[in-house]
C-alpha cells in the first residue's frame, strides 16, 4: 500500500511538472513506474500503456532519448515562467540569481538528453 501511494503521489508530482518548471517531470514519472511495479501490475501496465506518459517513459528507460518539441516546450516553458518571475514577482536579488541558476542548470540537463528520432 505504501509503494502504492508513493507512486501516485510520484505520479501527481510528475504532472504538475509538466506545468512546474522546477518540479522534474520525468524522474517523478520513473519513480512512479518503479513504485507501481514493486506494488501493483495493474498501475504499473496503466502507467506504461497511458498514452501521455508511456512514450516518454519508455524512450527515456531505454535510452532513446525525449522528443525534440519535448525539448522546445520545456525549455521555452522554463525560461517564460523564470523570467516573470524574477522580473515581476521576487524583488531580491540572491533569489533572482538563485532562479536564474537553476533554470540554467535544469535547461542543461533538459539539452544534454539525446533527442529521440523519428522512426521511418
Amino acid at each position: 500500500m505504501f509503494l502504492i501511494i508513493a507512486g501516485s503521489l510520484s505520479l501527481g508530482l510528475g504532472v504538475l511538472g509538466i506545468f512546474l518548471p522546477l518540479l522534474p517531470t520525468t524522474p517523478l514519472l520513473l519513480l512512479a513506474a518503479a513504485c507501481y511495479v514493486r506494488s501493483s501490475d495493474k498501475l504499473y501496465e496503466w502507467l506504461i500503456t497511458n498514452k501521455y506518459f508511456g512514450s516518454y517513459i519508455e524512450n527515456y528507460r531505454m535510452g532513446k532519448g525525449i522528443p525534440l518539441k519535448a525539448k522546445i516546450i520545456g525549455v521555452s516553458v522554463l525560461w517564460i515562467s523564470m523570467l516573470y518571475t524574477v522580473v515581476f514577482v521576487i524583488p531580491l536579488m540572491a533569489v533572482k540569481i538563485l532562479l536564474i541558476l537553476i533554470a540554467a542548470y535544469f535547461t542543461w540537463f533538459i539539452l544534454k538528453q539525446k533527442t529521440l528520432k523519428k522512426s521511418t
